[in-house]
């Protein structure tokens, strides 16, 4: 497949430039390692509206910054979420006495690089609040529901209020209804070829899939391929499962995701005319491409529940460029915040506490090989290098850590985490590590605060104890500690639950979750293994 681009590595950053031209937009100048487009003339005195996630998906989310909708997006690499500093950065740069709102997607990197970010915020005195959208209704009720362009509804509800002059409660109000009220679907005759290394089709001339995400995963089912009537059918027909038994009124969100001719778009507007609920459908956005998935050969339906404030937030004024015509100008950048340093606090010495964090960082060293092993089997093969790329920065930077300061080290433990780990497992022990250094604040008690930044962790991960991931070794072992146990008791525990493990073959969360019975059985969470490990070292010691 061909594409109009210069080299596959510069395509967001240049698209970003392409989009500047709208002269009501801007970035920060710390662009293009963090890539934040936001109002030119930001209204401080405003809540602030902030979204984003991957890029491959535009015009989301940068394309809807502007009066009415977003204040600013934070925009990462293809499909991948972007860096916290990127998020913290917007909510810096934007951010004013009466808060900021962070709409989320039901993505994983998401949750952890935007919450960690506004636990960041919190910390720096600021006020955020969070919504977190899951409205792909194709998955069931029964695991995390992923998020769709159903989120625009959000941002535009969200936007209207925050336009309006409203507190960051009744912002988040309304968010947070329109998300409870609002059920997408996908259907797709192709999936989108990346940039980079575009694949061989997966689906046959004569399939079609139904309920799929927008980073290329497989949808939920295989059907024929129909006309367009027939597809719009099952589409309507699976949506209408997860709808109110009583009849509702509904806006529609006609998505065109990526490669769709804008004539096809109209015939299956036509087609969805056709069904029941269209009987039911008050406002009509689209049919456009609002959140794509690169050039995905498909189509998303999103419905919205009304109300009359909700009515009221989507018939409002809104001037996104990618909503209604604007002038050609020029690009612009406005100065980026100072972010927070990685090592805040003063150096300080304590042996006991460096022979710890040395004899952690060299044991996750020589296990980089080994967990990596294990994580080919059950993930995608980096569980090892993610550790050891956070403990050779630890070793190089021991003489700089605030050692004889518990919390300021467990806080310091967070930032470099964040900074220096890569994957969902850096971000999830930097968000324990944070939470932990604030805990320690109010409770001199390492035990508890390594057991509220475990809960924090799990709040925003998503995940519990037996679901195979590192919390089923951590939360044991921290249960101990908290209660005064001894380290050794402690690495026992956590030995327990790794290998209990190699026993959970079935989970609703996660990488395991797509795999079978046969891939689990008899290995353990990479994760889980490793924490054992390194328990079992620091109780010898």
């Amino acid at each position: 497949m061909k594409f109009f681009i210069n080299t596959p590595h510069k395509v967001v950053e240049e698209g970003i430039e392409g989009l500047l031209t709208d002269p009501g937009l801007t970035k920060l100048d710390t662009f293009p390692e963090i890539k934040v487009v936001l109002r030119k003339n930001t209204d401080k005195n405003k809540v602030s509206v902030i979204s984003g996630g991957g890029s491959g998906h535009e015009p989301a989310h940068a394309g809807f910054v502007g009066e009415g909708m977003l204040t600013a997006a934070v925009c990462g690499e293809i499909f991948a979420s972007p860096p916290v500093d990127a998020v913290l950065s917007a909510i810096m740069a934007t951010t004013g006495e009466k808060g900021c709102l962070l709409i989320i997607k039901n993505y994983t990197g998401d949750r952890l690089n935007f919450g960690l970010a506004a636990e960041q915020a919190r910390a720096m005195g600021l006020k955020v609040e969070t919504v977190i959208v899951g409205d792909d209704i194709a998955l069931g009720q029964d695991v995390e529901q992923r998020g769709l362009a159903g989120t625009l509804f959000v941002h535009k509800t969200a936007g209207a209020l925050a336009e309006a002059g409203k507190s960051l409660e009744e912002v988040a109000h309304i968010a947070r209804k329109a998300a409870q009220r609002t059920f997408s679907i996908g259907l797709s005759l192709e999936e989108g070829q990346k940039f980079q290394n575009p694949e061989k089709s997966r689906l046959k001339t004569s399939e079609a899939e139904l309920g799929l995400g927008i980073h290329g995963e497989p949808g939920v089912e295989s059907i024929p391929m129909e006309t367009a009537n027939a597809l719009m059918k099952r589409a309507t027909d699976r949506l209408a499962r997860y709808l109110p038994a009583e009849k509702k009124d509904y806006a529609l969100l006609l998505n065109n995701l990526g490669s769709v001719t804008p004539v096809e778009m109209n015939v299956l507007l036509h087609a969805f005319r056709k069904s029941e609920l269209a009987e039911q459908v008050k406002y009509l956005v689209g049919p456009a491409p609002l959140m794509t998935s690169l050039n995905m050969n498909g189509f998303s339906l999103s419905v919205l529940e009304l109300d009359e404030d909700i009515v009221q937030a989507l018939t409002a004024d809104a001037a996104p460029v990618s909503w209604s015509i604007r002038k050609f100008g020029e690009t612009s950048s406005v100065p980026g915040p100072e972010l927070p340093k990685p090592l805040p606090f003063a150096p300080s010495r304590d042996e006991k506490a460096k022979k710890v964090i040395r004899t952690i960082a060299e044991e996750l060293i020589v296990l980089e090989k080994e967990l990596n092993a294990l994580d080919e089997k059950v993930g995608d093969g980096d569980a090892g290098s993610t550790f050891a790329a956070g403990a050779r920065k630890l070793l190089e930077l021991q003489d700089q850590l605030p050692l004889a300061d518990t919390g300021q080290l467990f806080a310091t433990l967070g930032r470099v985490l964040a900074r220096e780990t890569g994957g969902s497992s850096g971000v999830l022990l930097s968000i324990m590590f944070t939470r932990a250094g604030n805990a320690y604040k109010k409770e001199k008690h390492a035990g508890k605060a390594l057991d509220s930044g475990l809960q924090k962790m799990k709040e925003l991960g998503g995940a519990r104890e037996g679901q195979r991931t590192m919390i089923d070794a951590l939360q044991p072992a921290f249960t101990v500690l908290a209660e005064n146990g001894d380290l050794g008791t402690a690495a026992q525990k956590a030995r327990e639950g790794a290998d209990k493990t190699m026993k959970i073959t079935h989970t609703a969360f996660g990488r395991s979750s797509y795999l079978s019975e046969r891939s689990l059985t008899g290995i353990p969470d990479p994760g889980a293994e490793a924490v054992a490990r390194v328990l079992e070292k620091l109780a010898g010691i």
